[in-house]
Order: structure tokens, then sequence, then C-alpha cells
């Protein structure tokens, strides 16, 4: 049985192409369908009911299009809303939260794990009480970094000031004894090196979003709904409520793909 219809990804912002980044590349034959709401990034100091409101038009955007599957790549959005989209949609529906604490659980040796999130992501403590439902005896430290994502967003992430940002936030966390840093929000690959360079060498740092592709690849599996090689990838189609310009200039930096297409959508005021 081979099922053509997309696989639906959204995100506040950008940070969702790092899991399209780990899509493409595990999920050859699988159409994408993305969509960013940039316009009204950043979702981690939002109110829990504007996060619900902005992430259900998001997915009923995708959903329109005819998609078989959702993966909620933004963690805020994940830890606020997942179980209540779930819960509603006919369709199998995956956040980006579980998958990365399943893979600190079996990363870390001495059992200190770090997060570092949004604000939402942080105060929602639901890394925390994923990991501790786990492993009760893990010391878990999260660090809220609201200044990471408007660095991505603004396509600076290669920047000297990303170096001092980073450097500065995460100062609090080198004396924790951490081994293990969990990258939680989807935005933070982007700025993986400088994240690595300043927590050191013998940190494993784990891209909660990469996980999450493993996830979906087995999901395709259990409920039989894969494209076929035969098919192949035919769409890979992205939406921004903000700057189509800007953000086909971070996609193209980030992505493995020629001529990509980005349509600006409306999907109502801040």
């Amino acid at each position: 049985m081979t099922d053509k219809r997309p696989i639906g990804f959204i995100d506040s912002g950008v940070g969702g192409l790092t899991v399209v980044k780990e899509a493409l590349k595990q999920l050859p034959n699988e159409n994408i369908l993305y969509m960013g709401d940039t316009a009204r990034c950043p979702y981690g100091p939002r109110p829990a009911e504007q996060v619900i409101k902005f992430t259900w038009e998001m997915t009923n955007h995708l959903v329109e299009q005819g998609i078989k599957m959702l993966v909620i790549a933004c963690n805020t959005a994940t830890a606020v809303v997942l179980e209540e989209i779930k819960e509603t949609l006919p369709i199998p529906v995956i956040g980006v939260i579980l998958p990365g604490t399943r893979a600190a659980v079996k990363k870390t040796k001495n059992k200190n794990v770090g997060i570092i999130g949004t604000l939402g992501t942080v105060k929602s403590g639901a890394y925390e009480t994923a990991l501790k439902e786990k492993v009760p005896e893990l010391v878990v430290t999260s660090l809220a970094c609201p200044k990471f994502v408007s660095v991505v967003e603004s396509n600076e992430y290669h920047s000297s000031v990303a170096k001092k940002i980073v450097a500065e936030t995460l100062t609090p966390l080198l004396s924790k004894n951490i081994d293990t840093l969990v990258l939680g929000c989807t935005h933070y690959p982007l700025l993986r090196p400088i994240i690595q360079n300043v927590m050191g060498e013998n940190v494993t740092l784990i891209d909660s979003g990469a996980e999450t592709v493993g996830e979906v690849s087995m999901l395709l599996d259990y409920f039989e709904i894969s494209n076929s090689p035969k098919n192949g990838r035919e769409i890979c189609r992205f939406y921004t409520t903000g700057s189509a310009k800007l953000f086909k200039e971070i996609a193209e930096d980030w992505l493995p793909i020629d001529h990509i297409k980005v349509e600006h959508i409306d999907l109502g005021g801040v």
C-alpha cells in the first residue's frame, strides 16, 4: 500500500526546518508541506491561549491541503496543545518533546541533563516531567534562552552577535556538571556549533527535532501510510506568515534543496 499524501510540519517560524532537514534525509520518498508562523514568532513568551489558537490555525491550513500526518515541530506548541490536537484529528500527530527525552535518557552517563528552550517550554516543565517519569533520579537543569529564536529568525545565527548571546546565556549551565544537553527548541540546532563550543566537547547535544523524525518513520510503517520509492517525492512546499524572502534565504542556507518555493500566507492578526 502506498500513500502519496504529504506530511505536514508546523512551527512558530523557521526552526522546524531543522526537522525537515532530517526528514529529507531519513524519508526520501515522502512529500512535505511546511508552515512557519514567522509573523507571530516567537511563541515562547506568549500566553498558552494564543499558542493554542495560532497552532490550530496552522494545523487547519495544512489539514485543508490533505496531509496524512502532522508533526508539531515546535516545542512550545508541543508542550501546550499536542494532546488536544492528537485527540481531535483523524490522522497521526507527533510532537518533539518525548523523542528528545528518550534520546537524553539513552545518552546521559552521569544522570545530569540540561534542557534549554523558550520561556514557554521551560515554564511548562514538560521536558523535566517526561524525563523524571522515565528515570526519577535524574538531575534536570532547565534554562530559558529567550534571545536565541530572534537571532535565528533574523538570519544572524552565523554572526559574532550570536556567539556573544549564546555564551552569556549558557554561562549558568557551565557549573552544573551536565553531560547531556537537550536543544529543546527546533530553532536551536541552527546555533549548534556555537552551543557546542560554549558547553565543551564532553557535553552531548540532543536535537529533539532530529530524534522526532525517527518516530515519524516508525509511525509511517505502523499505520502503513508510507509513500513508495516508485512514486518518490513530488512536493516539498513551504508556507510562511512573514517575509517569504527572508524565509527562503534561511531555508536555502539550511536545506539541501534547489529552487525552494515559499508562499506567504495570512493567518490573521497578532
